[in-house]
């Protein structure tokens, strides 16, 4: 279950409102195997939603950073398209066991609701639409415009492409959302009317970015700073707790029940419109591996990635790892030794559990297992690591609008 949680304003008593969290599609299967489909989907996913973040920050700022490059949209190949098809065609078995970091929301007077993805690696909110003809739309909530009195068409529109060929896209709307008990008025939303096969086999509705404005496709504010500008959050910051069991969000501050010591807070470079820090390092078995890198934290991507050459360096050093697809850039390890990992920014070394290191066997019986930390050119330069939920699942996570910056936490 994830809980959302939002600090109260001076004229506000305190809201804690649990939204339950529905399981997602583990890159480990059932039996203990690297799910090697699912992964490769993911990446792909996680190149082109990187490639339209870049998209919209040359749009919107005119420029992209020094060494960012916008990479040709990653294609999924067709037979593991075709191989994840009959997957969602067959009855489903509950083989999975990592979380999605989605609750629900309400939009528009009186509030339709839908589940959504939390995501700090874009900014933009978007849920299907009633007037969506997409078959993938039919398992979804839709938004009705006419149901609600607090509803404006504004000009433009919405387009994400994926590498499936499919896109999500749709008009632009101002309306009134609410996140556990915070409002934000006129905030602007796609409710699509195409949605992406790719979100065939995912219970989410639609998604909710927690990025900064110069990635938004719509150049609009995101959720939570429409609402710190309107005075709906006490701070403008907002944090994350990932675990097995009561995970959440929590609008406007910290909860502090769920870190030990002090937030170590790291500066965020505004350039990028990412939660992107400066000065990291990665160590295996005590030794650093790697060092001054930047970091993009990334709620919306299941694994870890860094630049090819980096990776293979930091491989290099995992007595008995092995390249075990060159195309995705994943590597193996003996099972029997999972490595030691841990992050630094020149503070605390935040340590990744191995069960969140390990993604599974390389095949059913085999002893060598998958890392969770891949080599892949994301476009983001050659000094750029994105860590998602494989990496937020051991720290608490606080992202800080005003400073700007983010900073981690010890678990409690």
């Amino acid at each position: 279950m994830l809980a959302v949680l939002a600090a109260a304003t001076p004229m506000q008593q305190q809201r804690h409102t649990a939204i339950s969290l529905p399981k997602r599609a583990s890159l480990t299967k059932a039996d203990g195997t690297f799910d090697h489909d699912r992964a490769v989907a993911q990446n792909v996913a996680t190149i082109n939603k990187h490639r339209q973040n870049l998209l919209n920050l040359q749009n919107n700022t005119g420029s992209l950073p020094q060494g960012f490059e916008i990479k040709p949209i990653a294609l999924l190949p067709a037979n593991i398209e075709a191989s994840l098809q009959k997957r969602q065609a067959e009855a489903l078995t509950d083989e999975e066991d990592d979380e999605e970091w989605a609750g629900d929301i309400t939009i528009g007077t009186p509030g339709q609701k839908f589940l959504v993805d939390f995501d700090t690696g874009s900014s933009d909110l978007w849920v299907p639409s009633s007037s969506c003809t997409s078959s993938t739309c039919s398992s979804k909530s839709k938004y009705t415009a006419s149901k609600s009195s607090t509803s404006t068409k504004e000009s433009g529109s919405f387009s994400i492409e994926y590498g499936d060929g499919s896109t999500v896209s749709g008009p632009v709307y101002e309306e009134t959302v609410t996140v556990a008990g915070v409002t934000a008025t006129k905030q602007a939303f796609s409710p699509v009317t195409t949605l992406s096969s790719s979100f065939a086999d995912d219970p989410i509705d639609g998604i909710l970015g927690l990025a900064f404005k110069s990635i938004s496709n719509l150049n609009a504010n995101p959720f939570f700073v429409t609402a710190n500008s309107q005075g709906t959050v006490k701070s403008n910051e907002f944090s994350f707790f990932l675990a097995s069991s009561g995970s959440e969000l929590y609008l406007g501050g910290t909860d502090s029940s769920k870190f030990s010591g002090t937030v170590e807070p790291h500066n965020v470079d505004t350039s990028t419109g990412f939660w992107q820090i400066t000065g990291g390092s990665i160590a295996t078995g005590g030794k650093t591996a790697v060092s001054n890198f930047e970091t993009i934290i990334d709620s919306g991507t299941t694994i870890m990635y860094g630049p090819t050459s980096a990776v293979k360096t930091f491989y290099s050093k995992v007595s008995g790892a092995k390249l075990f697809d060159s195309t995705n850039g994943f590597y193996s390890f003996p099972c029997s030794s999972v490595p030691e990992v841990s992050f630094s920014w020149g503070g605390n070394s935040f340590a990744i559990s191995s069960a969140n290191f390990n993604l599974g066997t390389t095949e059913d019986g085999a002893s060598t297992c998958v890392g969770a930390l891949a080599g892949q050119d994301l476009g983001l330069g050659d000094n750029t690591w994105l860590l998602g939920d494989s990496f937020m699942k051991n720290v608490y996570t606080v992202f800080n609008f005003d400073t700007p910056s983010v900073g981690f936490a010890k678990l409690s």
